[in-house]
């Protein structure tokens, strides 16, 4: 009992110092985080182009046009949460440390969350203004999509640790996560299209929530499977 309850501070400790490496190391690279960014805000402008200025037509699209694009800007730089301490070899000396190897992925899939998928919300803002929404849609927008972000760094994440070190993992890794991601942005656009229509959004964040709370656990456990299967 004593062993135990002294290795648990120590692998909170661990993956605390996991998650600030790596949050500092996004921070010193910060390129890749204003490269999501600008992909989402300009992949979301594009669209008012092409519907046309139609003020109901862009409310209406909106939700599902800026989840679309939040989808897209997370896949970026899910490659980079493993591939590049795998080629440093890093990432052998992060297995031996100690940490466990679902809790060393969650460390690094929670920092990738806060490096990309964080900046994404703020970003949301003035997207709301380009598309007519009202103000007061903002909570409910923010809310479901830092629900969604999460799942999609998750699944990301998990993705990207069972396609590490195989061939052609650029391409292999959208086709495995887009599908996984698919109910999650079927939701999340019910979730912010239901205010419009009159409706409660609560199904969907009822369903988003849960989804959350499913990839937790599950995620992080397939992807420490993938690492362990990467670094032999």
């Amino acid at each position: 009992m004593t062993g135990r309850s002294q290795s648990k501070p120590r692998e909170l400790a661990l993956f605390g110092h996991v998650l600030r490496r790596d949050v500092l190391i996004a921070r010193r690279f910060g390129g890749d985080t204003l490269a999501g960014v600008l992909f989402f805000v300009l992949c979301a402008s594009l669209f008012p182009l092409a519907l046309g200025p139609s003020p109901s037509l862009l409310a209406k699209t909106a939700p599902g046009l800026i989840w679309v694009c939040a989808l897209l800007a997370s896949l970026l730089s899910l490659e980079k949460i493993f591939q590049p301490d795998l080629e440093d070899g890093a990432l052998d000396q992060l297995m031996l440390s100690g940490l466990s190897p679902a809790a060393l992925a969650l460390a690094k899939i929670t920092a990738h969350w806060l490096c990309s998928g964080l900046p994404l919300l703020a970003a949301c803002l003035p997207l709301l203004l380009m598309f007519g929404l009202p103000l007061k849609s903002a909570p409910l927008l923010l809310g479901s999509l830092a629900l969604g972000t999460m799942g999609f760094s998750l699944l990301g994440g998990m993705g990207a640790a069972i396609a590490l070190g195989a061939r052609f993992s650029s391409v292999l890794l959208p086709m495995l996560v887009l599908p996984l991601c698919t109910p999650l942005l079927i939701f999340g656009t019910i979730a912010c299209s239901a205010p419009l229509q009159g409706l409660s959004p609560a199904t969907g964040l009822e369903f988003l929530g849960a989804f959350f709370c499913a990839a937790l656990p599950l995620c992080p456990l397939l992807a420490g499977i993938g690492l362990r299967e990467a670094c032999r």
